[in-house]
């Protein structure tokens, strides 16, 4: 007697079927967010007019900041070094202290770079959320108050 060519496949079905079906459930990963694919852009968007590459270093900004500030000029933070000055660097911290919203201050107010985030309330979240995502350990301390773990707790990945 000979097999029916289509017995293999009809009890394969279900196996399948099965298989497909957990893969079609599994929600797709998020990207992660890294400062290549997310922040640059970012930064370019809502940041550059005041802290793009005609900005002064950190180093400049600190010998003049009131004259920086008369400018409408930031420290630069248009390449990923100059940024992470500002994140994990010699200044630390400067960054999240400007564009936390202020649920993590005592006074609930938000950093005065917040409002720049976005134009209304639900793009200002979606944007500090993108950078809280990046740095990964959203800290307020200034850098001669963070430990050697909360250092290394960030990540601010570049690619």
């Amino acid at each position: 007697m000979a097999r029916h060519p289509l017995v293999p496949v009809a009890v394969g079905t279900p196996l399948l079927i099965l298989l497909l079906a957990g893969c079609a459930a599994t929600p797709p990963a998020s990207p992660k967010v890294t400062y290549e694919n997310t922040i640059r852009a970012l930064v370019d968007k809502r940041c550059s007019e005041c802290h793009g590459n005609d900005a002064p270093s950190m180093e400049e900004f600190k010998k003049d900041q009131e004259g920086y500030k008369a400018k409408k000029l930031g420290p630069r933070m248009d390449t990923y070094e100059h940024l992470m000055v500002m994140v994990n660097g010699s200044d630390a911290g400067a960054l999240m202290r400007r564009l936390d919203d202020g649920t993590n201050t005592k006074d609930n107010k938000p950093g005065n770079m917040h409002k720049h985030l976005g134009s209304d309330d639900a793009q200002r979240a979606g944007n500090l959320a993108l950078f809280k995502s990046w740095v990964g350990s959203w800290n307020l301390k200034r850098a001669k108050e963070l430990s050697e773990e909360e250092k290394k707790a960030v990540l601010a990945p570049r690619a």
